[in-house]
């Protein structure tokens, strides 16, 4: 019995380790936005070097993603989760104290790099891990959680660091946790691979980063109102990846488990949870900080309902599939989480802040319910030998869902503020960039005009994201099985 017992607490110990890891990269992906006026000053960067900064560490991640989960099912997932995160660590102090813009641009290509490596390998870890259904359930609902949390935990980190530290702080606080995660994953986490790999694919692995950064950059450029040729070249590469693995032997993604109208469904929902959260956070923060007079961290404070919604779903994600089985269980999540949305419409327009904290509990319970069991289909779908293969589309979903939530959402945000304001003829053109803008060059009492304008398209833009999220409830409901 203390040898079970021993055994089991080794598994939850390492799953700290790799939920670590994952807070860290998630946090990073949102902690960098407040720092651009920080490092401007600091760096002198043009506009496009601004637009680089930001764009080229999702670029790279999204476009390794699969390759580097092919990579660990070949070598080892914890020897690929560890060499990633020691360059990690060391590529942070680089953009930290970096110089110049072109030196950060080069670090953050780098940490695009590192994060490739860590996030598929989390999560084939945890599949291998746990290898029973309903001990894998609690443990990716906890992965969800370490997700949802960084992601939201992001601004508050970067609002803290920034009111005491310079720029290149929302960096060096990766270097503490990599150590941590290095030392500990060294004793704690297994190896796991794929004992009869097959022949390493080059044209696949080329293949599959023409196929998804093209794409993953033609969609975050949506928000500027320009249309990007490479989105063509995205699809070719795409279809022809699609055609050559399922020629292979030993491909590098068996994508005939998209067939399946369970796993395409989970992917689906997968990709929708995570539009319509990150949307939602990316123009509530705005709203809070901009038409609110929110400070950086009051902001993040105030987003933390969400955030803790998201990580009591851990105690609900056994209840809910015993109950409902996993179908239903993701269209109900979805259905809560489309509630919550709607419902923040009409309390953007409240004076109290309560109402919109009451609103933002159902978004983060409902996403992260839906996140799971989503997640868990898509990893259970596959043999452990194949899992890093497989946790790369769940990885590579989680970053589409991303970038087309800031895109999309972002993009319809800006059109409906612009639509919305009405100002005089003699009012500076730069207000009609963003709300941001405005504030900077409006007087007050036009200010608080193209504070109603953004408010009221924030509360359409809500509606919208309740609406697709509806969608994927009715796409879980009908494609993905109960049981």
């Amino acid at each position: 019995m203390s040898v079970t017992l021993t055994q089991t607490n080794r598994r939850w110990a390492a799953l700290g380790v790799l939920a670590a890891a994952v807070l860290l990269l998630s946090i990073d992906g949102t902690v960098l936005a407040l720092a651009v006026p920080s490092l401007t000053e600091s760096l002198s960067p043009t506009a496009e070097q601004i637009i680089w900064i930001g764009d080229i560490y999702s670029l790279a991640l999204a476009g390794l993603l699969a390759l580097m989960g092919n990579l660990a099912d070949r070598f080892g997932r914890k020897r690929i989760l560890l060499a990633g995160s020691v360059l990690f660590g060391l590529v942070s102090l680089l953009a930290a104290f970096a110089t110049t813009a072109e030196q950060l641009i080069a670090a953050r290509l780098l940490l695009g790099v590192a994060g490739a490596t860590l996030m598929p390998s989390t999560l084939s870890l945890i599949r291998n891990l746990f290898p029973d259904a309903a001990e894998r359930t609690r443990a990716i609902a906890v992965w969800s959680a370490a997700f949802g949390a960084g992601s939201a935990a992001g601004p508050m980190v970067g609002g803290f660091l920034l009111e005491h530290f310079w720029w290149g702080s929302v960096f060096l606080i990766n270097v503490p946790v990599m150590v941590v995660v290095v030392i500990s994953g060294l004793w704690l986490l297994p190896e796991s691979r794929d004992p009869n790999p097959g022949r390493f694919d080059v044209a696949s692995a080329a293949l599959s980063m023409l196929a998804v950064v093209p794409i993953v950059y033609s969609i975050t450029h949506l928000a500027t109102g320009s249309f990007s040729p490479l989105i063509i070249v995205g699809v070719i590469a795409g279809v022809l990846f699609v055609r050559r693995q399922r020629r292979l032997a030993d491909p590098m993604l068996d994508v005939d488990l998209f067939r399946s109208p369970a796993f395409s469904g989970a992917v689906a929902a997968n990709v929708i949870s995570i539009f319509a959260l990150v949307g939602l956070l990316f123009f509530f923060s705005q709203y809070l900080q901009f038409a609110r007079g929110f400070s950086p961290l009051q902001a993040g404070l105030a987003e933390l309902p969400a955030t803790l919604a998201s990580i009591v779903v851990i105690a609900l994600v056994g209840w809910a599939m015993t109950q409902l089985g996993r179908g239903r269980a993701i269209a109900a999540s979805l259905a809560v989480a489309a509630a919550g949305l709607a419902l923040v419409a009409p309390a953007a327009g409240q004076s109290s802040y309560v109402w919109l904290a009451l609103c933002l509990i159902p978004v983060g319970l409902g996403v992260g319910l839906a996140m799971t069991l989503a997640g868990d289909a898509i990893v259970s779908a596959a043999p452990p030998h194949k899992a890093g293969s497989v946790s790369a589309v769940t990885e590579t979903a989680n970053e589409l869902g991303v970038v087309l939530g800031i895109a999309v959402l972002g993009s319809m945000l800006t059109a409906l503020y612009r639509s919305n304001l009405e100002l005089p003829a003699s009012a500076p053109a730069e207000a009609t960039d963003s709300l941001g803008s405005a504030l900077q060059v409006l007087d007050p009492g036009l200010a608080q005009v193209a504070k109603d304008a953004f408010v009221s398209a924030m509360q359409t833009t809500s509606l919208v994201a309740a609406g697709f999220t509806v969608v994927a409830a009715v796409v879980a409901w009908r494609l993905i099985p109960a049981r």
